[in-house]
């Protein structure tokens, strides 16, 4: 205990020249949703014991505390009992968007809470700066110049996508897919994405039907890839969401297995390209249990390939045919797409 005050002393002192206070942890009112309280603070545990507290807890006027809960937490798991605290008095819409700016910066947030801390933090800052430019007057599809983070305009009047951006080091197109999700999504969508059983990818074909589309066919499409949904959701623009369901009940269910092998045979394709135009050699020490690996896996696709074709007679040169042709794409691909399928 006696060591922890030590460092709590010297990082206070260091402070003193700022507009500071010192205060007691069970003073501290914690009733904020925003704060970060039972996240992982192992690490941050160890910093504070030998720097000390950095940044000071952020309370407001009723000593509530706005910023800093994963700071509380390990203070409070620490021992100590009193920490710096900087004392706002702001409205509550101001506060609100500093406990949601500080988690988006950290970072710390599972996807969904992610997008729904950006969507919320739009809508305040949007209200509390009525001069910045809206979320829906950006056209980051179509717009370059929308995709630039404006460095030159006055804060005030600088987008939330735009400033967010810069703060978090994110695309503006990537928040503003986070915040159209959190927005357009209907509740079991988010249910859903919440659970870890719908991606991003998928998600972000199944918002472009409305609310009760999202509804109608959710129990259809959840285990369906991204292309499958966005398929599907093509084919309802045009014939509906009761003819696409009874299209998609009765067609033939691909088992998951194969899903699997398909999402994987193409990053395996573009590695493949990749290595094969690069020329690269394999020189670990493991060589040799890395090409029985590559034999295994050549032998079970052959048997695969066996078992699902029915040998036509002309099935060998097409096979030679869609290689090379396959070959030549993955050769051509880009190097943002190669680095994709290694994830």
């Amino acid at each position: 205990m006696t060591k922890l005050r030590h460092y709590f002393s010297v990082c206070h002192a260091q402070r003193e020249g700022d507009l500071m206070e010192t205060m007691k942890l069970d003073q501290i009112k914690v009733k904020s949703s925003y704060l970060r309280t039972n996240t992982d603070i192992e690490k941050l545990k160890k910093s504070i014991e030998t720097v000390g507290v950095i940044q000071p807890l952020v309370i407001n006027g009723n000593n509530e505390l706005i910023a800093g809960g994963r700071r509380y937490s390990a203070l409070k798991e620490l021992g100590i009992e009193e920490a710096p605290v900087h004392k706002i008095h702001k409205s509550n819409s101001e506060q609100e968007l500093m406990s949601i700016d500080e988690n988006l910066v950290r970072m710390d947030l599972n996807k969904v809470e992610f997008e729904k801390c950006l969507a919320r933090g739009r809508e305040i800052y949007e209200e509390l700066n009525p001069m910045a430019t809206k979320f829906e007057e950006e056209d980051l599809e179509n717009n370059k110049e929308d995709n630039e983070i404006k460095f030159d305009q006055p804060n005030d009047k600088r987008s939330f996508i735009d400033l967010t951006a810069e703060k978090t080091g994110l695309s503006k197109k990537v928040i503003k897919s986070a915040i159209d999700r959190d927005m357009k999504s209907s509740p079991k969508v988010k249910e859903l994405r919440a659970h870890g059983e719908l991606n991003a990818s998928q998600t972000n074909e199944l918002i472009k039907l409305d609310a009760e589309e999202q509804e109608q066919i959710i129990d259809v499409v959840k285990n369906k890839s991204a292309k499958e949904i966005k398929d599907m959701v093509k084919y309802i623009k045009t014939n509906g969401v009761e003819k696409a369901v009874e299209k998609t009940l009765s067609e033939p269910q691909l088992p998951n297995e194969y899903k699997s092998l398909r999402t994987l045979t193409k990053r395996m394709n573009k590695i493949s390209a990749k290595v094969l135009l690069e020329e690269f050699v394999y020189t670990d020490e493991d060589k040799e249990k890395f090409l029985k690996e590559l034999a295994t896996l050549q032998n079970n696709l052959n048997q695969i390939l066996t078992i699902n074709s029915e040998r036509s007679s002309n099935y060998t040169d097409e096979l030679e045919d869609d290689s090379e042709a396959s070959f030549s794409s993955e050769v051509t691909s880009n190097e943002e797409s190669v680095e994709e399928a290694t994830f």
